[in-house]
């Protein structure tokens, strides 16, 4: 067995184009990488039903072969259909796993309430907007300042403070929801 692939990928292109004894050899060869990852990515399913999957691969590759594109890498495209086999292969068993959660406890025990990554999120989407409808989000709705003294200190009223808090509120939303306002 090689390790680069590429008499893999020039076996899988002649099978592509049609030559049956290719595609054979080509099967052949992989098979004990297919096995290998199978084991690997299976380990917690019973062992007589690994060479079921790996069966299971061999068929899909002879028929999806074509959905493999010559300028790319052939082993991500045998890893991915590999993977995807094992997957279905746990969803047939229903499999689960079932882990006890005092195991867990003192990592699962962090006080904290708030979303570290909050912040962040929050300061990328204010910089979206304009400066002033910011600075209005920031008053009222951060720090809890009432629209009288937003209002006061912007030199508006406070009814126009809070149409602007409005509509800065709702291109947030666009925003963050990937639409136009």
């Amino acid at each position: 067995m090689q390790q680069d692939g590429t008499e893999w990928a020039a076996l899988l292109a002649a099978a592509q184009a049609g030559d049956s004894r290719a595609m054979a050899r080509f099967l052949t060869q992989v098979t004990p990488l297919i096995r290998a990852v199978v084991r690997a990515r299976g380990r917690s399913l019973p062992r007589d039903l690994h060479e079921d999957v790996v069966q299971e691969v061999l068929l899909a590759i002879h028929l999806k072969r074509d959905s493999w594109q010559p300028d790319t890498p052939l082993r991500p495209w045998l890893y991915a259909v590999t993977r995807y086999k094992v997957i279905d292969a746990f969803r047939r068993r229903g499999s689960r796993v079932h882990l006890p959660i005092h195991d867990f406890a003192e990592i699962m025990a962090d006080g904290r309430t708030d979303d570290p990554t909050a912040a962040r999120d929050l300061g990328v989407l204010l910089a979206r907007i304009d400066a002033r409808s910011a600075g209005i989000v920031r008053a009222m709705g951060i720090e809890g300042d009432s629209a009288d003294d937003v209002a006061a200190r912007l030199g508006m009223t406070d009814s126009a403070v809070r149409v602007a808090l409005h509509r800065a509120m709702k291109k947030l939303s666009a925003i963050g929801l990937g639409t136009r306002e």
